[in-house]
C-alpha cells in the first residue's frame, strides 16, 4: 500500500501572482510531489496551496515552500481580512493513505525543527502535533497575530516556540506546523455590507462559542466592503456535515435581516462531503451512492471483468462491502479454477485416456461453479447493503418501527441465505476437485490439493457469515430452517474436505 500524505500550507499573500508562483515553483521542483490545487484570495490576502505524495518528498516540498515564502513576503507590509502570524502562516500535514494522524504529527515535528533551525523562524506545533493542550487550537497559537506575537515572544513563557529562536523573524514572522484530519474551508457570503452581521453569525455557529461541534468561524468584510462573509473551517464534515452548518448560518443570518448570496469552497473538498450535501438538498429517498456513475465505475460489482487489483482495493477499503462473504465466494471460485486446471492438464494425454470422460465433466462443472460463485459474491454484497438500508429506515412512529423491524428481519434472512448457498457451492467444488485429484494428472495433484484447501476455507468462511446473520434474527420457522441447513452443510463440507485431503495425501505418498 502506498504511503500518501497531503500538505495544505497557507501563505500570507493573495494579491501578487508572481509571489505565489515563486512558492509553487519551489514545491513543483521536488520530485514525487503532485500539486493538487492553488487558491488566491485578495480580500483575505492569503493563498492556500495543496500538494500530496509520499511523506519524504512532501516534507521537503513543505520546507522549501516556507523558505521561499520567507524570502518573498514581508509581513510588515501585509494587510488582509484573515488572521496571520507568518509569511508561511500554517503548514498542516493530513493523512491520506497508508499513514496515520500520529505519523503526520511526526512529519510536522521534523519539518518544524528544520524551519526553526535552518530558517530562524519560530515554529509552534498545533493540533495533533501539539506538545501541550494549550496549543491544540490554531486560534490560540495565532492569538495576537504577527504584531502581538512580536511583543510577547521572548517575554511571555506561554509564547515560547517549540522550535527556533525566541524572537519573531523580522519579516517572515512565525509559522504554525501541525497535523490534522481533512478540513473543508467553506465560506458563506451575505447580501449585506455590515460585517457586524457576519461576526454575529460566526459567533453563533462556531463550537468555541457554544455553536456546532467541529466548526470554526469568523466574520469578515470582502469585496472592498460590499459584502460580509462568514468564513468557516469545518474540521469533521462526517460528524457535522456541510448542510447542517449551512442551515444554521442561514437561520442566524435571517435573524439579522440578511440572506446567503453565495458560498465558496476554498481548496479541495472530499467527494463524500459534496454527495452528503446533495442528498440532503435533493431530499433523496432510498438512495445509494452506488447509483453515482463515477463511483460505480470505480467500485464495480464483482465479475470476471473486474481487475484483481480493483477488487483487492475494494476489499481493503473503509466500507463494509465487499466483505468476508464476498471474499469467501471469490476464493471458492478460485478453487474451482484449479480443479479446471487439473482437468485441462489431463485431457488429451494417452496415459489418462480412461479418465477422459470424467475430466470433461470436471472441467464443465468447475467452470459452471466458477461463474456461480462469482455471482454469489455479487449477491452477498447486495444482501448486506440491503441490511444497511433496512437499518436506516425511519422509526419515529409505531408503524414505522414495525415496518423497519420487518424489513431488517427479511434483510438479515436474505444475508444469511446467500452465504449458505456459497458454502453449498464450495462443497460441490470439493467434490469436483476430489474427482480431479483421484483421476487427474498425478503431476498436478498438489494443485488439486490447493483447490481443496481453498474450497474448505471458503466454505467455512461463508458459514461464519450465515452464523453471524442468524444471530441478530428473532426466532422464527425461517431462522430454524436456515440453522438446520447450516449444520447439514457444515457436515457435508467437513466430509468432502476430509475425502480430498486423504486422496491427495495418498497420491503424494505413493
Amino acid at each position: 500500500m502506498p504511503r500518501l500524505v497531503e500538505c495544505v500550507p497557507n501563505f500570507s499573500e493573495g494579491r501578487r501572482r508572481e509571489v505565489v508562483d515563486e512558492i509553487l515553483g519551489a514545491i513543483a521542483a521536488v520530485p514525487g510531489v503532485t500539486l493538487l490545487d492553488a487558491e488566491m484570495d485578495p480580500d483575505h490576502n492569503r493563498s492556500v496551496l495543496t500538494f500530496a505524495g509520499e511523506p519524504e518528498p512532501v516534507m521537503e516540498a513543505a520546507f522549501r515552500a516556507v523558505q521561499r515564502a520567507a524570502q518573498c513576503i514581508d509581513l510588515n507590509h501585509h494587510s488582509g481580512q484573515h488572521p496571520r502570524m507568518g509569511a508561511a502562516d500554517v503548514v498542516p500535514f493530513v493523512p491520506v493513505e497508508g499513514v496515520t494522524l500520529e505519523d503526520c504529527a511526526e512529519y510536522a515535528r521534523v519539518v518544524g525543527k528544520r524551519i526553526g533551525e535552518e530558517l530562524g523562524i519560530p515554529v509552534f506545533l498545533y493540533e495533533a502535533a501539539a506538545r501541550t493542550p494549550a496549543r491544540k487550537s490554531l486560534a490560540d497559537v495565532r492569538r495576537g497575530e504577527f504584531e502581538g506575537l512580536r511583543e510577547a515572544i521572548g517575554r511571555d513563557s506561554a509564547r515560547k516556540p517549540d522550535f527556533g529562536p525566541e524572537k519573531i523573524h523580522a519579516t517572515a514572522g512565525a509559522t504554525a506546523v501541525g497535523a490534522r484530519k481533512f478540513l473543508v474551508a467553506f465560506n458563506a457570503n451575505l447580501n449585506t455590507p455590515d460585517v457586524r452581521v457576519a461576526k454575529a453569525v460566526a459567533a453563533s455557529i462556531r463550537e468555541q462559542s457554544g455553536g456546532l461541534k467541529n466548526v470554526r468561524a469568523l466574520g469578515f468584510s470582502i469585496e472592498n466592503g460590499r459584502r460580509a462573509q462568514v468564513s468557516m473551517n469545518l474540521v469533521d464534515v462526517e460528524a457535522t456535515p456541510i448542510h447542517r452548518t449551512l442551515a444554521l448560518v442561514r437561520d442566524e443570518a435571517a435573524r439579522h435581516g440578511a440572506v446567503i448570496s453565495g458560498c465558496e469552497v476554498v481548496g479541495l473538498i472530499p467527494e463524500a462531503a459534496m454527495l452528503a450535501a446533495a442528498e440532503h438538498a435533493m431530499q433523496l429517498e432510498n438512495f445509494s451512492r452506488d447509483q453515482v456513475l463515477e463511483l460505480r465505475l470505480r467500485t464495480p460489482p464483482l465479475t470476471e471483468a473486474v481487475p484483481i487489483a480493483t477488487f483487492f482495493d475494494q476489499v481493503a477499503g473503509p466500507t463494509p462491502t465487499p466483505g468476508g462473504g464476498t471474499v469467501a465466494a471469490f476464493v471458492g471460485s478460485l478453487a474451482s479454477c484449479l480443479a479446471a486446471m487439473v482437468a485441462n492438464l489431463t485431457l488429451g494425454k494417452k496415459k489418462y485416456a480412461g479418465s477422459e470422460a470424467a475430466m470433461r465433466e470436471v472441467k464443465r462443472d468447475a467452470e459452471a461453479l466458477r461463474r456461480d460463485l462469482l455471482a454469489l459474491g455479487r449477491r452477498d454484497s447486495e444482501a448486506f447493503d440491503a441490511v444497511l438500508a433496512a437499518r436506516r429506515l425511519p422509526q419515529t412512529t409505531p408503524d414505522e418501527v414495525a415496518a423497519r423491524e420487518a424489513a431488517i428481519t427479511a434483510a438479515d434472512l436474505g444475508a444469511a441465505r446467500v452465504p449458505l448457498e456459497t458454502a453449498r457451492a464450495c462443497v460441490r467444488v470439493l467434490e469436483v476437485a476430489g474427482i480431479a485429484a483421484e483421476k487427474g494428472n498425478v503431476n498436478a495433484i498438489s494443485d488439486a490439493g490447493v483447490a481443496g484447501l481453498l474450497a474448505t476455507a471458503a466454505g467455512e468462511g461463508a458459514l461464519l457469515n450465515v452464523q453471524i446473520n442468524l444471530k441478530s434474527m428473532p426466532e422464527s420457522a425461517d431462522k430454524s430452517a436456515v440453522a438446520a441447513q447450516l449444520e447439514e452443510t457444515r457436515a457435508a463440507l467437513l466430509a468432502a474436505s476430509g475425502r480430498i485431503r486423504a486422496t491427495v495425501q495418498a497420491a503424494m505418498n505413493a
